[in-house]
């Protein structure tokens, strides 16, 4: 059995976990984004989706609720597009009932998220993408534990400007220092407000707390996303932002921070 399970990452090039101190920083937006825009600079791109308090990347990239198939090596991903560039795997997916809570106590989480990293059969893949639950509980370590089995590259950090979201980054750097995860960059999401009538972009939280933070902690400043109301719509509408206002300051910035990504990866 473990042969198999090496055998359904042996194909994926690189694999980076998208780690959040706190909850609604817009980690599942930055994972949803990177992805767009890796697949958009032509790479191969798959999303494994373990958060099992909020599974929203479906929604995001408007999948629904496929019915998922196995095959002889596991789980088969669902594809957003006919050219199979971008591929989902969901926990959403393997839920019942998508409105129903997830009581569960943490052996029977752990077991469940071990299971599903290891049993998706993601074939060829340049850059593999895991949207992890807020925190640094117990899933975050079987996630870990089961991907370390294959080769993960690091983390990227998603932060939101203020103190209080920075003080919760600082713990997961922690975490990542403790578990021998590198770090590969910091993201500061929601870093301004982008007025959809004349574009400029007002800093309604503060400003420069994830670039204050990689500088404290010798980590790589990736960039900085504002809020941007047309980013908001695409993802509700489950619609490619990064294909319907290539023009935008937002786009640029997601851009930006992809290529950053990307030249890390293939330097290593």
């Amino acid at each position: 059995m473990e042969q198999s399970r090496d055998g359904n990452l042996a194909q994926v090039r690189h694999v980076v976990l998208v780690l959040s101190g706190k909850g609604g920083v817009g980690k599942s937006t930055i994972t949803t984004e990177l992805a767009l825009a890796l697949r958009h600079a032509g790479k191969k791109v798959g999303i494994l989706d373990v958060d099992l308090c909020g599974p929203s990347i479906p929604r995001m990239l408007s999948v629904g609720r496929p019915e998922v198939h196995q095959c002889d090596s596991g789980w088969v991903p669902v594809y957003t597009d006919p050219q199979k560039s971008l591929a989902l795997m969901s926990i959403g997916f393997l839920m019942e009932d998508p409105d129903e809570a997830v009581v569960w106590r943490g052996p029977k989480k752990t077991a469940l998220i071990g299971q599903f990293v290891s049993d998706v059969a993601w074939g060829e893949l340049d850059v593999l993408l895991v949207d992890t639950p807020p925190g640094t509980s117990d899933e975050h370590l079987a996630v870990l534990e089961n991907l370390k089995k294959h080769r993960v590259d690091g983390a990227v950090l998603v932060t939101t400007p203020q103190a209080v979201s920075t003080g919760d980054v600082r713990r997961e750097i922690t975490f990542c220092k403790r578990t021998g995860l590198q770090i590969l960059g910091i993201v500061e999401n929601m870093s301004g407000f982008v007025c959809p009538h004349c574009s400029e972009c007002s800093n309604i939280f503060s400003k420069g707390g994830g670039e204050e933070l990689a500088e404290l902690t010798g980590s790589v400043f990736l960039g900085s996303v504002p809020l941007d109301p047309r980013l908001s719509a695409s993802l509700e509408e489950g619609k490619d932002f990064t294909q319907l206002f290539p023009d935008s300051a937002t786009f640029s910035a997601i851009s930006s921070i992809s290529q950053t990504l990307l030249k890390s990866l293939e330097t290593d």
